[in-house]
């Protein structure tokens, strides 16, 4: 069977299989070369990049859980400027498509960055983040509500030149359907499925929680049922019928977890919180799909997305 049996259509984009790296997680794109190949993987999604620099939440803002962790992290980065002038460069070297994702604390800003960025030929699109839950202005404020939803994906869509924009959406709504058709009436070419959820770990001794910022977003194993679901009833009732793809995420450390995304509705998987356990972990997931499609006769990876029965 050709090497070429996982590549994928997604958003317009062909991609030569359907693994990204999630936001957040692996940094600007070098971090994780000491590691692997990054030119083994699909695509990758850069952390979030904000007007100006963020210092983010105080410490501590990791913790881990029995089957996951919570960050409370608050969109640090080096801000819009520093991540052009060092980082673009980087970037520019590597084969996968890259995403950046978009933060900010107000509809204005989340444009300016975007209108910067849909320049660079070396970026092949955007991830819109609305949905951090860790950050008291912009993320999740904007997510919850799907007029606001549309509204921020209406603006930031006309900035970005042709580049494909995708919105990550939070699990933390009554209906995600309602907040994913929002997005995708306002023109959303992927949606983003799902961020983290809202959590807290105490410390028993001190009858304190173990973050400074007291909540974080959990993810990891514990979410991935939960995140299987979301894809599923998303896929099925919004995006499979306005013929939109959807990015899967949520607890995938292994091929036979992307291979329960796809079956589920999604076209790519991100791999997120694994890379800190397993720093290698999206380029074994690449090779395990691989081999998923020459053990059932797969001809075509794209066979897989909304399959199930």
């Amino acid at each position: 069977m050709s090497e070429n049996n996982i590549s994928i259509d997604f958003a317009g984009l062909k991609l030569s299989n359907p693994v990204f790296t999630a936001s957040g997680t692996c940094g600007y794109i070098d971090e994780l070369a000491d590691f692997m190949d990054i030119n083994s993987l699909g695509g990758f999604i850069t952390k979030s990049i904000s007007l100006k620099p963020r210092k983010g939440n105080p410490t501590p803002r990791v913790v881990e859980t029995d089957s996951g962790m919570l960050n409370a992290i608050g969109l640090a980065n080096i801000g819009l400027d520093k991540f052009i002038a060092e980082k673009l460069p980087l970037i520019k070297q590597y084969r996968p498509a890259v995403f950046v994702n978009l933060a900010g604390q107000s509809i204005d800003e989340y444009v300016k960055v975007a209108e910067r960025l849909c320049e660079y030929d070396e970026l092949a699109g955007f991830e819109l983040n609305i949905s951090c839950p860790n950050v008291k202005k912009g993320g999740i404020s904007f997510g919850t509500d799907p007029k606001q939803v549309e509204k921020i994906t209406s603006e930031v869509k006309k900035v970005c030149n042709g580049k494909p924009l995708m919105v990550k959406l939070t699990p933390a709504v009554t209906d995600i359907s309602v907040t994913a058709r929002a997005a995708v009436n306002a023109g959303a070419d992927a949606i983003s499925l799902v961020n983290t959820f809202t959590a807290m770990v105490i410390d028993i001794e001190k009858k304190r929680p173990v973050l400074a910022n007291r909540t974080g977003g959990l993810s990891g194993p514990a979410i991935k049922p939960i995140a299987v679901y979301l894809v599923n009833k998303v896929y099925n009732e919004v995006c499979k019928p306005a013929n939109i793809p959807v990015m899967g995420l949520g607890g995938i450390r292994n091929a036979s977890d992307a291979v329960e995304f796809m079956i589920a509705g999604a076209t790519v998987v991100a791999v997120g919180t694994a890379s800190f356990a397993e720093p290698d972990c999206s380029e074994r997931i690449v090779a395990g799909l691989r081999a998923y499609c020459q053990k059932h006769g797969i001809a075509n990876i794209s066979e897989l997305v909304g399959s199930l029965q």
